[in-house]
């Protein structure tokens, strides 16, 4: 099936890469932490051997996955998931609110790291490709049958 809504296609892969990443993370230990921003304390912590850093990155990377899914389901690439356009519009809204964060890195004094500026901005992105498809699928969301919808 030829997807109809390229914007989620991008968003899930997005997001699917990013839940690889925070797997690569667990498995690379603390530099990996370090150079993606976690922060010092996660980093001793994994370094320490201790199984929350692990934990918390394994729960964020499922939760990425997920997300991935739902723009999956969303471009009609799998079956539609439930609460289709509440989750959509739910993620769409965490990955933007979270790319917002790029203004007061770029305003206030203190915060314009250029990790929270690139982070910001890759973010925003993820949150853009979800915004856009949804709307852009919104009519069909509604329907029960995504997939057939889109065939049709």
């Amino acid at each position: 099936m030829t997807a109809r809504n390229p914007w989620l296609v991008a968003g899930g892969w997005l997001s699917l890469a990013a839940s690889a990443l925070h797997v690569a993370c667990i498995v690379g230990g603390p530099d990996w932490y370090r150079f993606f921003g976690a922060g010092e304390a996660m980093a001793q912590a994994a370094a320490r051997g201790e199984a929350y850093p692990a934990l918390v990155t394994a729960a964020i990377a499922i939760i990425l996955a997920l997300w991935a899914a739902y723009a999956f389901a969303g471009a009609g690439l799998i079956r539609r998931l439930p609460l289709m356009r509440t989750a959509l519009v739910a993620i769409s809204a965490v990955y933007l609110l979270r790319g917002a964060a790029l203004i007061p890195a770029l305003t206030v004094a203190g915060m314009g790291s250029s990790f929270n500026i690139w982070s910001s901005l890759i973010v925003l992105g993820y949150g853009l490709c979800y915004a856009v498809g949804t709307w852009k699928a919104w009519p069909l969301l509604s329907q029960r049958k995504i997939v057939d919808a889109l065939d049709a």
